[in-house]
């Protein structure tokens, strides 16, 4: 790693607190500040490892999705989706993608091993057991169940099958920081882990959503929803393998338009493998430079961890993936942006080896489930007008 030339900023007057949680200040001063990889490791393998198609795109996670599975050397063929407007766009960027005439024809070619699919959340499981029953793999978009009786309908399946119901946790596999902050751990920079805090802010563009968006049936909650990420990244940060939910609550505080939507939730966890707490909301000022100032906090015996995802405010840090470490031997600012990706090619991996090193069945389920079972617990929020 080659650091760049000395970089010192003002100590923040004020320390961020969250849920009365402290948080790091943007820059401490006497910080080195340095780029986690010197050059970018390009992971693009050629395609035709893998043939894949997709159903339903009425969340734009499909974009990422489909470029994750591309770099690990899938092969595209077919697109099916009822909404001409959304297919249409797919389409202008992928025109080399057979439309497909129907769900069934897709299901149905047997040169087709994985599906892909950001439906509308209450159709993306019902279309994960057909894909699984059809002897395909599958990749959706979060939440990959809304309810707990589908979703041990999604679990009964998979057992019977064999088949992988991979869900995109997208703010970890697909985030460069958040990467990177896995690798640190593993190499023992902090020592072990203790507690993990997400926060997981959101922009509302309440013009931009669709009639499901709002509809808590349709959608899940949002503890099931956005909360699905967070899940993920305390189980995975902190090794836990079994978790309860000590607290939860969500609430609709801005939004009386919309009386079946959530626009508020967090979470107390207690686990095997440590703590968590998790908020999340539809709050992002339209100042902000990003959809949502996303932070992970990673506690440890030995120093702690903070990624800013989406964006470093008030740092004079561009973009995103920026990373702080704190030890008993240092303070470093990491630009994470020359990091690699690895969850495509080792999904594909995966597919063609019937492996588990993209992530772990078990892992992934236990994400959705803790995620359902909060959602359920939850008391609403009851605040003064």
């Amino acid at each position: 790693m080659k650091p760049h030339d000395a970089l010192r900023r003002k100590l923040l007057k004020d320390t961020a607190w969250a849920s009365g949680l402290m948080l790091m200040s943007p820059l401490m001063a006497g910080a080195r500040s340095i780029e986690s990889t010197n050059k970018e490791k390009a992971l693009n393998i050629a395609p035709g490892r893998i043939k894949f198609g997709v159903v339903n795109i009425n969340h734009g996670h499909i974009y990422g999705m489909v470029e994750a599975v591309t770099r690990g050397g899938g092969e595209m063929v077919a697109v099916y989706a009822k909404e001409p407007d959304l297919l249409n766009n797919f389409h202008k960027r992928y025109p080399n993608c057979k439309i497909a005439k129907s769900e069934q024809e897709i299901l149905e070619d047997t040169s087709i091993q994985l599906v892909l699919s950001s439906g509308i959340p209450d159709q993306r499981a019902p279309l994960g057991i057909r894909v699984m029953q059809h002897g395909k793999d599958y990749l959706t978009d979060k939440p990959g169940a809304i309810t707990l009786e589908e979703f041990a309908q999604v679990k009964k399946v998979q057992k019977e099958t064999k088949r992988i119901y991979m869900i995109m946790y997208s703010e970890r596999l697909e985030n460069k920081a958040t990467m990177k902050a896995s690798d640190l751990i593993k190499q023992g920079a902090i020592g072990k882990v203790i507690q993990t805090v997400n926060l997981a802010p959101h922009r509302m563009s309440i013009n931009s959503r669709p009639d499901w968006f709002f509809d808590k049936k349709r959608y899940g909650g949002i503890l099931t929803d956005i909360g699905s990420h967070q899940f993920d990244q305390y189980l995975y940060f902190t090794g836990t393998t079994k978790a309860e939910v000590l607290l939860a609550q969500t609430g609709n505080v801005h939004y009386p338009q919309y009386p079946h939507f959530e626009d508020f939730g967090d979470v107390m966890l207690s686990g095997n493998g440590g703590t968590g707490y998790i908020r999340v909301d539809w709050f992002t000022p339209d100042g902000l430079d990003t959809w949502g100032d996303g932070r992970l906090t990673i506690l440890g015996t030995d120093g702690y961890i903070e990624v800013r995802k989406n964006t470093d405010i008030a740092s004079g840090n561009k973009g995103g993936n920026h990373l702080y470490l704190v030890n008993q031997k240092e303070m470093v600012h990491m630009d994470c942006n020359k990091e690699s990706l690895p969850f495509g090619p080792l999904f594909v991996d995966d597919i063609i080896n019937r492996t588990e090193t993209a992530m772990p069945q078990a892992d992934c389920f236990l994400a959705t489930e803790l995620a359902l079972i909060a959602q359920k617990k939850a008391r609403p929020m009851t605040l003064k007008k």
